[in-house]
């Protein structure tokens, strides 16, 4: 190997890296990390970590939508557990760019859309596996992206996560409540999604945190049944008969 050719290279890599930042998702492309200064950390290789045990190591013949892909992270991962169509969609373009070059250096072929998640109808294919990673709490109307997911493209597994802010536990929830009933609203652990009406962390984007009990419920109520718990804000669901009282989301 000539080794002066060799570090060019890296330099060549390096240099196309900083002209598509900035980056938010820190992944090594050609040995070079594209956010290694990230405030989290190694994100999101880190928390990966943590609840990759809950998918199946070989995902052969499985196909997967990632809404939000951002720069491709969880699909590529996907693709190195063999899973077959892989499909990546966030409305950033940006991220796009990203994460077609993210893929093209990882020699795995993902299927890239510019699309919000209330357009994901439009792609007329349902999937093995939804993966909705960092996105619930970016959203002007968090329930009806939910609905949409399991009406128009989950068919099994979904793995969620949401930012959460409050305490964590869920209490049962009952299946009706008199109007009378005051106290309940005041229990932290009863389902609950906060507002922010300007900005949070700098970021116009952050609309809605709920609890946890708030996530749970939320999910429940979209048709999701979860399966596994494996950290904070990190949830493997299954798609299930939606609850008879509620109304399919508009197409």
């Amino acid at each position: 190997m000539n080794i002066s050719h060799h570090r060019d290279g890296r330099k060549d890599i390096r240099q196309q890296i900083e002209e598509l930042g900035p980056w938010f998702q820190n992944m090594r492309i050609a040995g070079v990390p594209t956010a290694p200064d990230h405030f989290l950390g190694d994100y999101p290789a880190f928390k990966w970590a943590r609840f990759s045990h809950v998918l199946p190591i070989d995902l052969k013949g499985r196909s997967v939508l990632d809404i939000g892909c951002n720069a491709g992270f969880y699909a590529i991962e996907m693709k190195r557990r063999n899973a077959g169509h892989v499909v990546a969609i966030d409305s950033d373009p940006h991220y796009l760019r990203q994460a077609e070059f993210a893929a093209r250096h990882a020699g795995v072929d993902l299927d890239l859309h510019e699309m919000s998640v209330y357009d994901i109808a439009r792609l007329g294919k349902r999937f093995d596996l939804v993966i909705f990673m960092g996105v619930l709490y970016h959203l002007r109307h968090p329930l009806l992206a939910l609905d949409m997911i399991r009406e128009h493209v989950a068919d099994d597994l979904m793995l969620f996560q949401s930012l959460q802010r409050g305490p964590e536990g869920a209490a049962p929830v009952e299946d009706d409540y008199p109007f009378s009933e005051w106290d309940l609203f005041e229990r932290p652990d009863f389902p609950r999604l906060s507002f922010v009406e300007k900005r949070f962390a700098g970021d116009p984007t952050n609309w809605f945190f709920p609890n946890q009990a708030g996530v749970e419920a939320m999910l429940r109520s979209a048709g999701f049944a979860i399966e596994e718990h494996p950290e904070r804000e990190v949830y493997l669901c299954r798609a299930v008969e939606r609850p008879p009282f509620v109304d399919p989301p508009p197409c």
